[in-house]
């Protein structure tokens, strides 16, 4: 007995060396939130709340956030720590017990996430591709550790451990996690659960972006739902969250939540008919031509047929027979040559002069190569979008061109387009402006052709505007870098300032007289501003929206045969203030940076971006090129310790092909 609690000692001493307590950071402190009905109950808060459960000198606690509540525990009286149950696998819930040693608590994790613990490098591709497991067209979702852990225990769902006086039941309730767990005590008469993050108090979700799972279709929305129902059923009284203050009135707030995620969910969800529209609704305007494959919208603007549904491609063909190609994707290079080949034969096309693509996404511009190469057409977009084009994988956005997994692994833009830039092109004025909404990188091309005013407008909308119930957004996903004000709303202000006579949208969507359907548009952006304050804590709603509000460029930094690089991270301040912040850099071994803690202030509504270098010293022996490093970096802003919520990767050994 002896020899095991002076083991538990040890681990208290030596993890709790490897703590890190940032400077102007408000003091923790060890809190007994129930003293009379829940004595045996403690708080302690950096990272994330971290419950204690004391029986006398020794206890078990629930999450473990950086590692400072060694000390506090040592404070006061309890001397070793026979379990850490984790509620889920976000690194800051956990961070303070990396690496493990050998004289380590037991460590109990969810089952369903045992992956995402023992083998967290996974879930970070060199080489994303759109199918990758826990991933949104490549962007991962998940938020697993720089080191694996090996799980003492396995928890189940319904399952009992009994530790002290307690019984603790284990109640699966993912959501904002894929596998994400509650464990329910009873004390004093009344039923306590340990939530992890499925809710915050005020009935709202600690981050959006951690249950956002598909493109647009909820899953993540409805998996919280169902656990909240769990949840319900269990009826517990009080929810001792991750993140926040404790939810004392627990019935209320989960059916109050329930209220909000449903009202959320019914204008999140595309607003238009995805799978089942008819071709009448996609397209009512255009006319078929002699070429099997294309339809004539106007006397010199063509698009894909109904027969083509789905694809990237449209072309205005000059009365001199140069033709300007407006996207080009998801078709094979046969279709592609069928289609030229026919227009050079029956629609007078000549020659082919550019192409132009409207927004990052790689189905957008996946025959670029082939146009450049096989027919000399020059590659157009806007500036802002060229980098997204040329280095897709110095990113970490949802479908970029290198997910498509054809090897096509960027390509070169011949033109940058400046915002508001006029081109000149065989008498007709094309105008390229910067519109957002699905994807912060996208643009709008439009011009006066054939009595018209005709706007490109990429997949920011799609629907039949004389459908009076649909209002035509896309996707939202957050890793598009999609912020509301700057993305939907800005774009839907923009084209009712515009007013173009037809919108044509990507993947072969002809909208004609649109004015209206642009104002629902307009009024549907408003009222997710609206949501997104009701259901998310913070009153600037975008830092529990925004993946991205740290971020590193290159995402992926390549050391495998330079020794040093640069990266620069950016830091985003959505408020009306200015924001102090600070900043750790993880590092493995045998990496070094010129800086590891960056500390500054951003204005107001502006970004600040700090540039490192770093060094390769050493490439351990293990080191694979299908297995890039995590590096997280350790936030802090305004006082408020974020923890290790972001990352960039970096790989010392190359391979010579996809994963």
């Amino acid at each position: 007995m002896i020899t095991r609690m002076m083991g538990f000692v040890f681990a208290l001493s030596l993890l709790g060396a490897v703590a890190d307590e940032p400077v102007n950071v408000q003091k923790s402190e060890l809190l007994q939130p129930f003293p009379a009905e829940f004595p045996e109950l403690y708080q302690w808060t950096d990272t994330c709340n971290v419950w204690v459960l004391r029986d006398g000198s020794r206890a078990l606690l629930i999450d473990y956030g950086d590692g400072r509540i060694r000390s506090a525990l040592s404070a006061a009286g309890i001397i070793s720590v026979d379990r850490v149950l984790l509620t889920h696998h976000h690194r800051e819930q956990y961070q303070g017990l990396l690496p493990l040693s050998e004289s380590a608590p037991a460590v109990l994790v969810p089952e369903a996430e045992r992956r995402l613990f023992e083998t967290p490098g996974m879930f970070r591709k060199w080489y994303p591709a759109l199918g990758d497991e826990y991933s949104v067209y490549g962007a991962s979702y998940v938020r697993p550790a720089a080191h694996p852990v090996t799980p003492s225990e396995l928890l189940s769902d319904g399952q009992v451990i009994k530790w002290g006086r307690f019984e603790i039941r284990c109640v699966s309730t993912p959501g904002h996690s894929p596998g994400s767990m509650s464990f329910l005590v009873a004390s004093g008469g009344r039923r306590f659960a340990f939530t992890g993050d499925l809710m915050h108090d005020g009935a709202r979700m600690v981050t959006w972006y951690d249950s956002e799972w598909d493109y647009g279709f909820g899953k993540g929305i409805d998996t919280l739902l169902d656990s909240v129902a769990r949840l319900q059923i269990a009826r517990s009284d009080v929810l001792l969250p991750s993140h926040g203050p404790i939810i004392r009135n627990a019935s209320d707030q989960l059916t109050d939540y329930q209220r909000k995620l449903v009202s959320f969910r019914a204008e999140y969800v595309r607003g238009y008919p995805v799978f089942d529209s008819a071709p009448e609704d996609r397209d009512s305007l255009s006319v078929p031509t002699a070429v099997p494959l294309i339809s004539r919208v106007t006397p010199h603007l063509y698009k894909l047929s109904h027969e083509t549904q789905g694809k990237n491609f449209a072309m205005i063909v000059s009365d001199n027979g140069k033709g300007l190609i407006l996207d080009c994707g998801l078709m094979p290079e046969s279709m592609l040559e069928e289609i030229i080949i026919g227009m050079r034969v029956h629609l007078g096309l000549k020659e082919i002069d550019a192409f132009w693509i409207s927004h990052m996404h790689g189905d957008h511009f996946l025959m670029g190569p082939v146009l450049r190469e096989k027919y000399g057409a020059e590659s157009w977009t806007l500036d802002m979008i060229a980098d997204r084009c040329e280095n897709p994988r110095r990113y970490d956005y949802a479908a970029l061109v290198s997910a498509y997994g054809d090897g096509f692994d960027g390509m070169p833009v011949d033109r940058a387009i400046r915002r508001g830039e006029r081109i000149e092109w065989e008498g007709y004025t094309l105008q390229v402006d910067w519109m957002p909404g699905q994807t912060e990188f996208g643009c709008c091309l439009w011009l006066e052709i054939d009595g018209h005013r005709v706007a490109f407008t990429g997949d920011n909308l799609f629907g039949n505007p004389s459908a009076p119930e649909q209002d035509g957004h896309e996707a939202v996903v957050a890793r598009n870098s999609c912020i509301f004000e700057e993305g939907y709303l800005y774009a839907a202000r923009y084209l009712k300032k515009l007013q173009p006579d037809i919108l044509m949208g990507g993947h072969s969507w002809v909208m004609q007289d649109p004015q209206n359907f642009i104002d629902r548009y307009l009024a549907w952006s408003e009222s997710m501003i609206v949501l997104c304050r009701e259901l998310l804590p913070d009153s600037d709603y975008e830092y529990s929206f925004d993946p991205y509000w740290v971020s590193a460029y290159p995402y992926r930094v390549d050391l495998s045969e330079q020794s040093e690089a640069e990266v620069t991270i950016s830091i985003r301040n959505f408020r009306p203030r200015h924001q102090n912040y600070r900043i750790v850099l993880r590092l493995p071994d045998g990496i070094e940076a010129d800086r590891s803690v960056l500390q500054g202030v951003t204005a107001p509504e502006t970004r600040s971006q700090e540039r490192i270098r770093l060094r390769r010293t050493a490439v351990p022996a293990e080191a694979a090129a299908d297995s890039p490093e995590i590096v997280p970096l350790d936030i802090t802003l305004d006082g408020t310790r974020y923890g290790q919520q972001f990352d960039f990767l970096i790989r010392r050994v190359a391979g010579n092909e996809e994963d």
